[in-house]
């Protein structure tokens, strides 16, 4: 059985797999090295056991953990505590908050529940994903702000996400979310290109910010109706739809009370979740979030807190 298939089903079954930090970090190496061990420093593949918890190369007598250079260095608490984090916010439908982690895991301190929650967030964006192809709809939105602001394209106190939508046989599939200075040509065009693969089919309304997109390597379909006073919802249905969901995540989850400052994390925590919608199991969700977080460097607090809306 291949070990993306090896994962609890139930929470007795997750009960039962991860009632022991050994376990845990078992399961952890078969993630991190499904293949078997590969030394970090030098690619040997000899190891020894050094204080249960390291592990020894054989060649250039690097040592190395299970946990190092994963979100899980230098972790004060048991993994078994993590597991239980992870399996509680993959579990949970519509999203999960940090007041939330901190009464399930009885943490000391709301603090320690929001770094552990922003972690966990930040493995939800796979290293090395693929880029979004074939037919793509994209346009932006303005998020939160405590004042109205104008109407439109300059809306002022708000968030502008880019939002990209992949089309597969009519129906939506995979999506994209980022935040851009502005509406601009520049800020666009490098969303697209940072998410979509070239070659293929970008649909916008007629807002001049999408003009040149074909120079790039795409083909640019501009949808406008002339005679016609079409909504940008009837233009682009599939991303308004998104857009639409997404406000109402950031407002029914987190009572719209999400900081600027790290906006990012929530949009890769509704990316994650919208792009797993049909998944049949919240253990899949569980093995792909700690298959990310063994591919993501150490995030301290000082970095949650002083990363930027970029």
């Amino acid at each position: 059985m291949a070990m993306e298939n090896q994962y609890p089903r139930t929470l007795e079954e997750f009960e039962q797999e991860f009632s022991t930090e050994e376990n845990c970090r078992d399961y952890l190496f078969s993630i991190r090295w499904p293949h078997g061990f590969i030394c970090p420093k030098c690619g040997n593949d000899k190891y020894w056991r050094v204080r249960t918890v390291l592990m020894e190369c054989t060649k250039c007598h690097h040592q190395v953990s299970v946990v190092a250079g994963t979100i899980f260095q230098d972790t004060r608490k048991p993994l078994a505590m993590w597991f239980r984090a992870i399996w509680w916010v993959t579990a949970q439908k519509n999203g999960a908050s940090a007041l939330g982690l901190q009464k399930i895991l009885g943490l000391g301190s709301y603090q320690t529940a929001w770094a552990w929650l922003h972690k966990l967030r930040t493995a939800m964006i796979r290293p090395g994903r693929d880029d979004l192809s074939g037919c793509v709809e994209v346009d932006e939105t303005y998020i939160g702000g405590a004042k109205a602001g104008k109407k439109g394209r300059g809306s002022e106190n708000k968030i502008l996400v880019a939002v990209a939508v992949e089309m597969k046989d009519n129906r939506i599939g995979r999506i994209r979310l980022g935040i851009v200075d502005d509406a601009s040509s520049s800020s666009l065009h490098g969303f697209v290109q940072d998410c979509v693969q070239k070659g293929s089919t970008i649909r916008t309304d007629g807002w001049s910010g999408y003009k040149g997109i074909e120079s790039l390597g795409y083909v640019h379909e501009v949808i406008k109706i002339k005679g016609q006073d079409l909504a940008a919802s009837e233009l682009l249905p599939n991303v308004h739809l998104i857009i639409s969901l997404l406000k109402r995540w950031i407002l029914g989850t987190h009572q719209g009370s999400v900081s600027r400052k790290h906006y990012g994390y929530y949009l890769d925590e509704f990316t994650f979740r919208f792009n797993r919608r049909t998944s049949t199991s919240r253990g899949k969700l569980f093995y792909r979030l700690l298959e990310n977080a063994v591919c993501i460097k150490p995030t301290t607090y000082g970095d949650l807190t002083e990363r930027s809306e970029n």
